[in-house]
């Protein structure tokens, strides 16, 4: 695993006060994601009812739904059981990340990448739990020929991680 081959980059052990605070400093990062996208979905669930849209652009409307699978709305259509699956992994993922960011809090990019995917999977965590559901509100399209499934920060948060997760890597195998 690419995790395993990396060092701390301060040098220091993880239990260091240093490496304490840069690890507060990254789940401070987390929870600002998952603020931004409660009160976002906060808003928008106020200010919509379910199914109401509203045209920004073209191309762009803020539309309120309700997803009660994965991304894309993968499993949408199960029993409810996906519900909890998906709120287990989220929870395992952060407890994961968390370990990953106590290890590497010296490496910017690496935990800015594991911060945004943290907070983005904890934001929809609580959407499960408390709604049994997660607010998507992004809709995107095409004229009337293609909507791209709508999402949230927090899916955007997720997704903004993943791509940094991957440039990181690529600049280590560069080296």
């Amino acid at each position: 695993m690419a995790t395993k081959k990396r060092s701390n980059a301060s040098g220091s052990s993880s239990g260091s006060s240093a490496s304490s605070s840069a690890t507060v400093l990254w789940l401070g990062f987390a929870a600002i994601v998952i603020l931004l996208d409660q009160v976002s979905k906060i808003t928008i669930s106020k200010a919509f009812t379910y199914g109401e849209t509203l045209g920004i652009t073209s191309f762009f409307n803020l539309t309120l739904v309700y997803n009660k699978g994965a991304a894309f709305s993968f499993l949408a259509a199960e029993t409810g059981w996906q519900r909890y699956f998906f709120t287990a992994i989220g929870l395992i993922a952060a407890a994961y990340i968390t370990y990953l960011l106590v290890r590497h809090a010296g490496q910017k990019l690496f935990c800015t990448a594991l911060s945004l995917i943290m907070g983005g999977a904890l934001g929809n965590v609580i959407d499960r739990v408390m709604y049994g559901h997660v607010i998507d509100f992004l809709d995107f399209h095409y004229k009337e020929i293609y909507h791209f499934p709508a999402f949230n920060i927090a899916d955007s948060a997720i997704c903004l991680g993943a791509a940094l997760f991957i440039l990181d890597e690529l600049r280590r195998v560069k080296k």
